[in-house]
């Protein structure tokens, strides 16, 4: 059992689009709305690619980024909440935190895409280069 949960966290931590689809997909079925089971979707699989960006990375290039992604969550978050402050003058925690984890989950999706591609590229250009 013991192996079986290990091999379950490592397939959806190395693929969190997974996590996305079997989330989105148990969301549509108990009768949530479209858009909030993607939101509900995006909410979890957000938390996943915060471990699994910097992951792909390390194991890429040897590289640890994960400092530097806390860090950069939290300018972000400061930086969604000024201007919300501004535009709004008064702060709504929940709404806030809910469209920073939002943008979050784009940045984080997108990164995780681009590490893939550029991952698959690397490894067909060292294949061609060893043969």
């Amino acid at each position: 059992m013991k192996d079986f949960l290990h091999i379950v966290i490592s397939v959806i931590i190395f693929c969190p689009i997974l996590l996305f689809v079997i989330v989105y997909a148990i969301s549509r079925k108990v009768n949530i709305r479209g858009t909030h089971a993607f939101g509900a979707a995006s909410d979890v699989t957000t938390f996943c690619l915060f471990f699994s960006v910097p992951l792909a990375i390390g194991v890429l290039w040897g590289v640890n980024v994960g400092a530097f992604l806390v860090m950069l969550a939290i300018i972000l978050a400061i930086i969604f909440t000024y201007v919300d402050w501004r535009t709004k003058r008064e702060i709504e925690v929940k709404p806030l935190l809910r469209k920073i984890w939002r943008f979050l989950f784009l940045v984080l999706s997108a990164a995780y895409i681009l590490i893939c591609i550029v991952g698959m590229i690397q490894s067909v250009v060292e294949y061609l280069h060893a043969v």
